[in-house]
């Protein structure tokens, strides 16, 4: 049997709006490329296999704790209708939760690459016949209708794996939560992954290990940006810097131009000097205390937390706070 998944919602970013954002960052000082820009099809495909490499402990880390506390997970849940996955990419994690959800009947995955999120959308819906799947390319960070009715008595559930919160300044992370708050709506939840503070040298290889593929990764978004905008970046001419900032508890993810060079975009002219970096993602690590007094502001108090032996990452449930 064929299974064919159309998209409930495509409010993919317009081709003027991603030259925009991409000419508005590279005039910055510093410079700085928006982070969902690194999941064109190639990103995402790059991404897939970070997530298998030895040095890149959070896939696997919050893998073994979802797997390994889902009686508990499932009680936080409660009668989940509506799953709801940000960020769904391959939807892997999600398979733990859609094989024991039984109350489940729908299923929005949300991503900003249309390829991958229209196939991983069809092997789920393969996987899963009696769910609804309802994809919606989109980019995240911002407001999206969904305009969801859940059954009364039944809830709506965010899941929020991967640690991609903490690509989020603090700031826009307790606006992004707050959205998440109002379409949960009260006594609904967020079940999310965030990774926690730890010793440099596990978080900077995680951040560039050995094979190089994290490297590819990074340098990929100026592949992404030519392909947009008939661009001239040569991701040779740029290097993958992983870098920690104590100060401001993240992994910062750099290009670094080795020459002093010139690259058109359409109209545009882009000057680097050598050494000149473009800033393309952060990664915020938190202690549990300071994620809470995050979610708190943001309308959510944390119900349960669950982390692994090493407290190398923790996987928590939110619930939102009634009026």
């Amino acid at each position: 049997m064929s299974f064919t998944v159309s998209l409930y919602l495509d409010l993919a970013p317009r081709t003027d709006s991603f030259s925009d954002e991409v000419i508005r960052g590279l005039s910055g000082r510093p410079k700085t490329l928006p982070s969902k820009f690194l999941y064109d099809g190639r990103g995402s495909q790059l991404f897939d296999q970070i997530c298998e490499l030895e040095e890149y402990y959070p896939t696997r880390t919050e893998m073994s704790i979802l797997s390994g506390n889902m009686p508990e997970i499932l009680d936080a849940l409660g009668q989940s209708a509506i799953l709801i996955e940000y960020g769904s990419g391959t939807s892997t994690k999600t398979r733990l939760l859609l094989d024991n959800l039984t109350d489940a009947d729908s299923y929005v995955p949300i991503d900003i690459s249309r390829e991958h999120l229209i196939s991983a959308s069809e092997h789920i819906q393969k996987s899963y016949p009696h769910l609804t799947v309802l994809p919606v390319c989109a980019d995240y960070s911002q407001r999206i209708p969904l305009n969801l009715n859940p059954t009364p008595g039944s809830r709506i559930t965010v899941f929020f794996p991967g640690s991609t919160i903490g690509n989020f300044e603090k700031k826009e992370a307790v606006d992004f939560m707050a959205r998440l708050s109002s379409i949960v709506g009260p006594g609904g939840g967020v079940l999310l992954g965030v990774d926690l503070v730890k010793d440099v040298e596990t978080l900077t290889a995680a951040y560039d290990d050995a094979a190089g593929v994290t490297a590819l990764f990074n340098q990929n978004i100026l592949m992404h940006i030519n392909a947009r905008m008939a661009g001239c970046f040569d991701p040779d001419a740029f290097m993958h810097r992983a870098v920690w900032n104590g100060s401001e508890q993240r992994i910062e993810m750099h290009l670094e131009s080795q020459t002093r060079q010139t690259v058109e975009l359409g109209d545009e002219v882009i000057e680097f000097e050598k050494g000149e970096t473009i800033l393309t993602e952060y990664s915020h690590k938190y202690t549990l205390e300071s994620f809470a007094a995050l979610a708190q502001e943001a309308g959510f108090t944390v119900d349960h937390v669950w982390t692994d032996p090493d407290a190398l990452f923790s996987v928590q449930y939110l619930t939102a706070v009634t009026s």
